[in-house]
């Protein structure tokens, strides 16, 4: 009888290609693949040698990707493999050129892209290293299928993305309650936690709890270790018209809060509770912003627009300029709260434009609301919040399911990230909106076309 082997079955070595679209997600990719090979086709750094000028995010991840690179470089030849320097990190090497690969892509697809060089690269890695296992990283679809016809392995890049959407989705719970809590909460406003019976509760998790006909609204309150019974508000005329709405009016008013998240589809309130929250607690801060990502910058479809760049931006503002006409409206035109918001644009107490021309500005006692943020990379995200100062509170609102940008979806997005992170964090809270509440029609739209 054969021995047992008592040592694990050998991890096989990995050398994984990456995409021009990984290094502008995330120029520190190269860092996340252990002890695995790391290898650029040149086309890589030509097309980053295009996005290395500009104020985007994808400007910065394109600059420091080739500073990296060029640290490298300077004691060694990258045509060839060299160690990264690092605990746990393989080798890096450019590629120049693919030649004689047993399987070439330019003969199938044509050389005209860089993206069928790219490929070409992939083979030709696969048949000098036989031994290893040769994997694209991408995040365009497109090329991902291509390689997978062409017998190569192809995998998003992971680094950043949610593995589960559904907690996203949710945002609340509908528990069952005994009579004396929910009568507790009436009474006084607070409740016992453990009265729920539940294994775990998140911090500032949402409640809407029920004893056959009674029913109400809480939160829980992870510092003090409370149940608090959310009550009914009308902030600067806007009043909450379901139990999500009023989650999220809580949160936006509650000045422990530092940082909301709210998911939803259109038409459900999120950035006009938001406006209305903010202008309703104007005094607590020294600015309003209003911002959202504007993504035809990229596909240059401003400069078929007329006018200077304030009339060329105004069109894809006018969505938030919009729900602030709303909230003016719901006074008459004589009212001092219609006047006050006029008052507030004209002396720029509120201001509202685009992420790139606030994305560099000092953030104290700032009230930061942050529109479309599904659209933005896990590393804006960051960038943004990180340079919240002192009494400031940001807002990002948007919905994961209906995404702009190409090499973005419901799982690798900003806005999903963010709620993932810090779902238990005392300061933070995430509202998920279900119920539309535009119009019976919009409705309609939404649930069955």
């Amino acid at each position: 009888m054969a021995k047992k082997s008592s040592s694990k079955k050998a991890k096989v070595q990995k050398i994984f290609v990456l995409d021009t679209s990984v290094i502008l997600y995330d120029s520190n990719a190269i860092k996340n693949f252990e002890e695995h090979d790391i290898a650029i086709p040149i086309q890589v750094l030509e097309e980053l040698d295009d996005f290395k000028k500009g104020n985007e995010t994808v400007n910065f991840e394109a600059r420091e990707f080739i500073r990296f690179v060029d640290g490298i470089s300077k004691e060694k030849l990258i045509n060839d493999w060299v160690p990264l320097n690092g605990k746990n990190t393989g080798n890096f090497k450019v590629v120049l050129h693919a030649q004689g690969s047993a399987l070439n892509p330019e003969r199938v697809f044509g050389d005209s892209k860089y993206d069928n060089k790219i490929l070409n690269c992939a083979v030709q890695l696969q048949d000098d290293h036989s031994d290893k296992k040769v994997i694209l990283v991408t995040k365009d679809i497109c090329l991902r299928l291509k390689a997978k016809a062409l017998n190569i392995t192809a995998e998003d890049y992971e680094t950043g993305k949610v593995k589960d959407v559904r907690s996203i989705d949710e945002g609340k719970t509908e528990s069952r309650a005994s009579e004396e809590l929910i009568d507790e909460l009436f009474a006084t406003g607070v409740g016992d936690p453990k009265k729920l019976k539940q294994k775990s509760i998140n911090a500032n998790q949402n409640f809407i709890l029920k004893f056959r006909k009674k029913s109400v609204l809480a939160r829980f309150n992870k510092e003090d270790n409370l149940l608090e019974r959310i009550h009914d508000q009308t902030v600067y005329g806007v009043k909450a018209l379901n139990a999500e709405q009023s989650f999220a009016l809580h949160a936006l008013m509650d000045p422990s809060i530092k940082l909301v998240t709210i998911q939803g589809m259109a038409g459900t309130g999120k950035t006009l509770l938001a406006i209305a929250s903010a202008i309703e607690q104007r005094t607590n801060y020294r600015q309003i912003f209003v911002s959202r990502p504007v993504i035809p910058l990229s596909n240059r479809d401003l400069g078929y627009l007329p006018g200077d760049v304030k009339s060329k931006l105004d069109p894809y503002m006018q969505p938030l300029w919009d729900n602030m006409a709303y909230i003016k409206n719901q006074f008459a035109p004589t009212d001092k709260n219609y006047k006050r918001i006029e008052t507030m644009i004209e002396t720029e107490k509120i201001a509202i434009s685009p992420l790139a021309y606030i994305r560099g500005r000092s953030l104290v006692k700032i009230f930061f609301i942050i529109d479309e943020a599904q659209n933005l990379t896990p590393h804006e995200v960051k960038t943004i919040i990180s340079r919240a100062g002192d009494d400031t509170k940001i807002v990002l609102t948007g919905d994961i399911h209906q995404i702009d940008t190409p090499y973005l979806d419901a799982q690798s997005n900003g806005l999903s990230y963010l709620i993932d992170r810090v779902k238990d964090h005392p300061i933070a809270a995430h509202i998920n909106l279900q119920k539309g509440e535009r119009s019976e029609l919009a409705n309609v739209a939404n649930q069955y076309l």
